[in-house]
């Protein structure tokens, strides 16, 4: 039977490959190798990270909204009633509910981000 590399297995033998790589990088190539490697943490951290975030997402969503539906749904929802002005700063909740949203996303994509949460 072939299997095939997981995601996370792809990662980390790319991850492997630019690390011995960069010490003979100089300049630019050592600048992107860098880069490089912020950006596969990035996709590893999102990999790892991003179900579970969603799954809570939508919790807090589900409970400010008051119904269930879809992650994506839920969202448009939020976003055309602040379009249209139904919710504003002053909805008790919201900026709660995006303040926990924005530190979630933050631990993804910035995990040494500091906060006073």
């Amino acid at each position: 039977m072939i299997t095939h590399p997981s995601a996370q297995e792809i990662l980390q033998a790319v991850s492997q490959w630019i690390e011995d790589l960069r010490p003979r990088l100089e300049g630019r190539d050592a600048f992107l190798a860098r880069v490089s490697m912020h950006a596969l943490a990035t996709v590893r951290r999102e990999l790892d990270q991003a179900a579970p975030s969603q799954a809570a997402a939508t919790a807090r969503l589900v409970d400010f909204l008051g119904h269930d539906g879809e992650h994506d749904a839920l969202v448009r929802e939020l976003c055309e009633k602040l379009r249209t002005g139904e919710l504003d700063a002053g909805t008790p909740g919201l900026l709660a509910l995006l303040r926990a949203d924005t530190l979630a996303r933050l631990q993804i994509d910035q995990p040494d981000y500091k906060s006073s949460a």
